[in-house]
C-alpha cells in the first residue's frame, strides 16, 4: 500500500495524541496546520526540559543497531519508559566508543559487540556531562544499500501470538545515516513500548526509494514533512502489520 496524505494525517496524530494528549484539545490534529501548530508548540520548548535518552556510537551497522535497539527498548523500566514516550522519545546520538566509557558513566544497556550504548532515559541533567565529553554523531553520508535483512529478537515470546513477523521498512531516498538512525529509533522503541514487538519477533528490515506500494498494510509510519511547492508530509519508515506465511 501507499499511505495517503489522510493515512500520514492519522499516522502523525495518534503519535500526538498518544504522547501528548493536551495537544490534541488545543490543535485540530485532523489538518496539516493544526500538526504544524501542534509541532510548533514541542519545538518552543526548552529542548533540556523532559526525559531524553543519549545512544554512544562507535560504528554504524544497521542490522546491528536495529537489534540492539529493540534491546535496550524491552529492557527499560515501565516509569521511565513512560516518561520518554511523553518526550516523544527524544534521542540525542553521540560519536564515542562505548568500551572506554562504561568505567566513568552508567549505561542501561551496551550492543553486544560494543558498537553502540544507550543511557536510560531521563532529565536532560543525567547526561550533562556525558554530553559535554562527547561530540555529536554527524552522519551525513547517504544510508549504505543492503539487501533485505531478517533481524530476530532475541527470547521467548511471552505466547504464540507474540512470535510476529513484520517487515520494518526505511525510505532511502534523501536519507542519510543521521536521518535513518533518528526515523528508525522512533518507529523501534515505541512499537516496542506499544507491544508490537518483543521477544521472538523476527522483523525483515527493507530498503526502498520511497514508501510506495507496500505489500502489507502498515501498523506504525514515521511521518516527516516534506516542502515541496506545497507543504506535504512524507513516510520515513514503517512497520507492517503481521507478514503472513513469512
Amino acid at each position: 500500500m501507499t499511505p495517503t496524505q489522510q493515512r500520514l494525517y492519522d499516522q502523525a496524530a495518534r503519535r500526538l495524541r498518544t504522547a501528548r494528549p493536551d495537544l490534541a484539545t488545543r490543535h485540530d490534529l485532523a489538518t496539516l496546520d493544526g500538526l504544524l501548530a501542534a509541532q510548533s508548540d514541542i519545538a518552543g520548548q526548552d529542548p533540556m526540559d523532559g526525559t531524553l535518552a543519549v545512544v554512544i556510537l562507535k560504528r554504524f551497522d544497521l542490522a546491528a543497531w536495529v537489534l540492539a535497539t529493540c534491546e535496550y527498548a524491552l529492557s527499560l523500566d515501565a516509569d521511565r519508559a513512560r516518561a520518554w514516550r511523553t518526550s516523544f522519545t527524544r534521542t540525542v546520538f553521540l560519536a564515542g566508543n562505548p568500551a572506554h566509557l562504561t568505567g566513568r558513566f552508567r549505561f542501561a544497556h551496551v550492543a553486544e559487540d560494543l558498537s553502540a550504548a544507550w543511557t536510560e532515559p531521563g532529565p536532560a541533567a543525567e547526561t550533562a556531562a556525558l554530553r559535554r565529553l562527547l561530540k555529536l554523531f554527524d552522519g551525513p553520508a547517504r544510508i549504505p544499500a543492503h539487501a533485505d535483512m531478517p533481524i530476530e529478537i532475541p527470547g521467548a515470546p511471552s505466547s504464540p501470538r507474540a512470535h510476529t513477523h513484520r517487515d520494518l521498512y526505511l525510505a532511502t531516498a534523501q536519507c542519510s545515516v543521521s536521518d535513518a538512525l533518528v526515523h528508525l529509533n522512533h518507529v523501534l522503541v515505541e512499537a516496542v513500548l506499544d507491544g508490537l514487538i518483543g521477544p521472538g519477533c523476527v522483523l525483515t528490515l527493507r530498503q526502498v526509494p520511497r514508501l510506495l506500494g507496500v505489500p502489507a498494510p502498515l501498523e506504525r509510519v514515521r511521518v516527516v514533512t516534506e516542502h515541496r511547492p506545497t507543504t506535504r508530509l512524507k513516510a520515513a519508515a514503517a512497520l507492517t502489520e503481521e507478514v503472513t506465511g513469512a
